[in-house]
């Protein structure tokens, strides 16, 4: 869904006096999912919900990096797909039925968000407030955070309380009683959970809290991606895919995995991805074994080694999840293409067996068969069933607002949108010949079920045969000529 005028002219109005410029109203994305798309998500929810339950949803918490230096703050995936909320210190619920208020109107769903303050906006930006809520994001009841605790509901109604459990690693920031913090103790008095009443020598039955639901009702909704959703993850993917190209074309023998990362995070900022969907990893040689290396601190890429690149995009909130396996001269030994065809064999069969009504195990089982009969022809492993950990991982998973995302992992249905990763790891000291040491190969592909049933490519751009890759890496790169000063000399000046 496309940001309309409407919404743009919301925002004006609300920007005014607070510092927020019309500039930067008019240069807001114009592919961002609207208030329609989330109220519709919200609604779906409600329909999945039990009879007389309440869902109940928390923002992230801000999590510290180091002193008075806080990591970019990240929406709870589930919060941001229900309402578009992008700040923290925020609860919502969502009712089955609808609830009367004391004036005899109704209402089925009511989010508590942080306040406006003129201050804290100086330093960290604009806030919707609860009358932003309102007109930018579709919400008929929102109110300040500050006003949760005196909510009046009795959770002790309903038959169903649902929420995910906590991990009690949120911090009190001790500015009022509106933090996240205090949001969760607040609820926790509410609902009678277990502990939150210490004054209380017995506590009362907590039948109808369910910590369990949640997940299963999220995988349903969010393993089915909608139109938009699809359209936002092939932006991410494209994106991925074109930072491995440009990286093919750039790689050369004495660049240090810092750079290779940086290049590919240099092209997702260019085309308008807002962060990173996890930890880059960029692993050559030995490193490349270690499945989630993300140090990449290799000052000087050798020749001989192959590097994998598992990178991802994520482009307003939806992650790509992409990996590419190279020689760092351009043409991969002997016995890196053996290896590097196998995975890819292994790949092909499972991505054509990806269809509607197959399952996962199914598709899981045919890539490790073929993996497991080609180390076996190559003398790595003693027999076909023989046990080892050369591939320790799983076949794939679903991608989305998570690159890990919600969804079944059953049967393939159309609409699913998920990854195809085989791999094969021979770590330094493998008890096999040493000519296959070090070589580590992940070849990964985000794939969909269209409506057709049949699997659709969506990371092909980026080449993945062992000799697609070879001619890629003979094309001239756009870093040829971008040249940085000497670093050394540079500072004695």
């Amino acid at each position: 869904m496309i940001l309309d005028i409407k919404r743009i002219l919301i925002l004006i109005l609300l920007s005014a006096g607070s510092g927020f410029s019309f500039a930067q109203v008019l240069e807001a994305p114009a592919d961002i999912l609207t208030a329609e798309f989330h109220k519709q998500r919200r609604e779906a929810f409600r329909q999945k919900l039990p009879e007389n339950s309440v869902a109940v949803f928390f923002a992230n918490p801000v999590r510290n990096r180091a002193n008075d230096v806080d990591y970019l703050y990240h929406q709870d995936p589930n919060f941001y797909y229900l309402t578009g909320y992008r700040e923290p210190n925020a609860v919502l619920l969502i009712f089955k039925e609808s609830q009367q208020k004391k004036d005899g109107s109704f209402y089925n769903e009511i989010i508590f968000v942080q306040p406006r303050n003129k201050m804290a906006e100086m330093w960290t930006g604009k806030r919707l407030g609860d009358e932003g809520v309102k007109e930018v994001l579709g919400f008929t009841e929102a109110f300040e955070n500050t006003k949760f605790d005196k909510y009046q509901l009795d959770f002790s109604a309903f038959n169903k309380v649902i929420f995910n459990d906590f991990y009690n690693d949120v911090r009190d920031e001790e500015k009022d009683n509106g933090d996240l913090y205090n949001l969760i103790e607040q609820f926790k008095g509410k609902v009678n959970y277990p502990g939150a009443n210490k004054s209380l020598e017995i506590e009362p039955k907590r039948a109808n809290l369910d910590t369990k639901s949640l997940e299963k009702i999220m995988d349903d909704l969010r393993g089915i991606k909608t139109p938009e959703e699809i359209e936002l993850l092939k932006k991410a993917i494209q994106i991925s895919v074109i930072g491995q190209v440009e990286v093919m074309k750039a790689m050369k023998p004495g660049m240090s995995e810092t750079e290779i990362q940086g290049i590919h995070e240099f092209v997702f900022k260019k085309f308008g991805s807002e962060y990173e969907g996890y930890p880059s990893i960029v692993g050559a040689g030995n490193n490349g074994c270690i499945l989630h290396y993300i140090d990449n601190q290799k000052p000087e890429i050798q020749n001989d080694e192959l590097i994998l690149m598992d990178l991802g995009a994520e482009y307003h909130g939806y992650t790509a999840d992409i990996t590419r396996t190279i020689p760092v001269n351009g043409k991969f030994s002997p016995e890196q293409k053996a290896i590097y065809d196998l995975v890819y064999k292994a790949q092909q069969a499972a991505i054509e067996a990806s269809k509607a009504g197959a399952t996962w195990k199914s598709t899981s089982d045919l890539a490790r068969r073929i993996i497991n009969q080609g180390l076996y022809e190559l003398g790595i492993i003693p027999a076909i069933d023989a046990h080892h950990m050369y591939y320790p991982h799983g076949l794939g998973h679903h991608i989305g607002l998570d690159v890990h995302d919600s969804g079944n992992k059953d049967v393939f249905e159309p609409g699913m949108v998920f990854t195809v990763e085989p791999g094969i790891y021979i770590p330094e000291g493998s008890r096999c010949d040493k000519k296959w040491w070090k070589i580590a190969v992940r070849i990964e592909d985000d794939v969909m079920i269209g409506e057709d049933g049949n699997p659709i490519l969506l990371s092909g751009y980026a080449p993945r045969t062992s000799e697609e890759i070879e001619k890629m890496m003979e094309q001239p790169s756009v870093l040829d000529q971008f040249v940085l000063p000497d670093l050394k000399e540079s500072m004695s000046k």
